[in-house]
């Protein structure tokens, strides 16, 4: 842990060694990638749209195919926005880790080398996001504004990688929870035996 900072910031810290209750990291997470799945998901229904139509006008759902490219777009810009807080929650989290050294996860990897991982990772996959946000803004506002499908097959294909490697990155931040304790939620401390409202400095 790094008490250097801790000093020069005046924070007291709570039992899951943050200075507040809740982590904000894991929140913004599931944030991003809540908006990022929903944008790829409606731009995907959006290209498919033909084969959908007679479903919706079955069903009596007043539809068109515009309207999920609009969802696809607006949810990318708040998945981008919100990505860069998702980062800077994460390490600021991460500086303030007291993790275990003789300790492994499932993967066979130690604490530095997932958090190394984890927060390199984190910082790729924001340009990423942010690359996806420009390429898609480029397709909806230049190359493809007259067409019907907004978006280019290169750039779904691009997003389900991404997603993929979310699901991978992801995975690092549990085992980081997990299997080494950091920033364990009060859930975990009263299973340990602990009190979540003791104050560690």
């Amino acid at each position: 842990m790094n008490w250097q900072l801790i000093e020069q910031l005046r924070l007291r810290l709570n039992a899951n060694g943050l200075p507040y209750e809740i982590p904000i990291h894991p929140q913004l997470v599931h944030l991003t990638l809540g908006l990022l799945i929903i944008a790829i998901v409606f731009d995907i229904a959006g290209t498919f749209f033909a084969l959908e139509k007679p479903i919706f006008k079955f069903l009596g759902l007043p539809a068109l195919r515009s309207g999920f490219f609009d969802v696809g777009w607006y949810n990318l810009i708040g998945a981008a926005f919100i990505s860069f807080f998702t980062v800077a929650a994460g390490f600021f989290e991460l500086l303030l880790a007291n993790p275990p050294v003789d300790q492994k996860s499932v993967w066979g990897l130690t604490t530095g080398w997932t958090m190394l991982l984890h927060g390199l990772g984190g910082v790729l996959l924001l340009g990423a996001i942010a690359a996806m946000t420009v390429w898609r803004g480029l397709q909806r506002y230049r190359w493809r504004k007259d067409a019907s499908r907004q978006v280019q097959w290169s750039y779904l294909l691009a997003g389900m990688v991404i997603m993929a490697i979310l699901f991978v990155h992801g995975t690092l931040g549990a085992q980081l929870g997990e299997n080494f304790g950091i920033h364990v939620t009060a859930a975990k401390l009263l299973q340990e035996g602990k009190n979540p409202n003791l104050i560690l400095k």
